[in-house]
This record gives C-alpha cells, sequence and structure tokens, in this order.
C-alpha cells in the first residue's frame, strides 16, 4: 500500500507541475516567505533523490543533497525527475542507518528503507500544503481538493462525512 500512495502523491505533483509554465514555477509567493512553488518542488524531489542516491550504502544523510537548481526553474526537468523516482521507489526493506548533525553532534539512527519511504510521503505532502498556499494565488490551476492533505485527515473526512 505504501507504493501506490506515493504514486499517488507524486501524481498530484505531476498534475499541477503540467499546467505550470515556468514563469508560475518560478514566481516567489510572499505567503511563503518568497519561496516558491520550484523551490518546494525540488525539496520534495532531492530527499526521494538521497534516499535512491544513498540506500546502496545503508546510510543516509538527507543533508548531502545536490540541489540541482535546474529541477526548480524547469517544470519539464522536474517532470523527469518525478518519473525517475517514481521507477526507483521499489526496492528491498532493509536496514537504513540515518546520519544527521545536529548542533555540532554526529547522530546515528536506526530506521529502515520502508520507514524513509513513509517519511519521504509524510515529508512530500508537507510540502505539497505549502504548494497549495502558492497555487491559491494563481486562479487559473485546477488541483485537487485533497492536494497536501495527509491521509489520515483524508480518512478522518470520509468518517465525519457518513
Amino acid at each position: 500500500m505504501l507504493i501506490p500512495s506515493l504514486h499517488k502523491a507524486l501524481n498530484e505533483l505531476v498534475s499541477l507541475l503540467n499546467q505550470l509554465s515556468n514563469d508560475d514555477f518560478t514566481t516567489p509567493c510572499k505567503a511563503l516567505s518568497n519561496s516558491t512553488i520550484g523551490e518546494h518542488t525540488r525539496h520534495i524531489i532531492e530527499m526521494f533523490q538521497c534516499l535512491e542516491n544513498q540506500y546502496e550504502s545503508g546510510v543516509v544523510n538527507y543533508d548531502k543533497r545536490n540541489r540541482d537548481y535546474k529541477i526548480q526553474s524547469d517544470t519539464g526537468f522536474a517532470l523527469q525527475c518525478i518519473d525517475v523516482v517514481k521507477n526507483q521507489l521499489e526496492k528491498e526493506n532493509k536496514k537504513i542507518m540515518l546520519q544527521q548533525i545536529v548542533d555540532c553532534e554526529e547522530l546515528y539512527i536506526e530506521s529502515n528503507y520502508f520507514r524513509e519511504l513513509l517519511y519521504n510521503l509524510e515529508h512530500c505532502i508537507h510540502h505539497q500544503a505549502l504548494i497549495k498556499v502558492a497555487v491559491l494565488q494563481c486562479e487559473h490551476l485546477q488541483i485537487d481538493e485533497d492536494f497536501g492533505v495527509a491521509r489520515s485527515t483524508i480518512e478522518y473526512r470520509k468518517q465525519c462525512a457518513q
């Protein structure tokens, strides 16, 4: 169920990006401290790329991202990157060590691949919620009402509607 949920979230992002011009993609949004849809999209993609690129070593450090500015400025390139991410998700679950430096202290925390996929799903949805704020200032764009909404919230709303 995790892989289909990841595909759903990424496909929602693809649907949005297919509607955007590069100008829409790179226009700063005042409500988001002048960040852009492109910057949030790049961040989503690069977190998935980090997990993919560091999977074999078994040590993942999300701070070691490429920060490829082409992703945040070219919707076509961002769409290509999302396609690659979607095609690389299905892997065997295995132990992963998260490496992070927090307040000058190097930490290693045990995790696993599936847990990190779940983290990336939640992280993706969080940034989609931020992207939604920027989209609301572009009246010509259409997004699903569940774009940027946590799966648990969607389920809760369904229960309340019954």
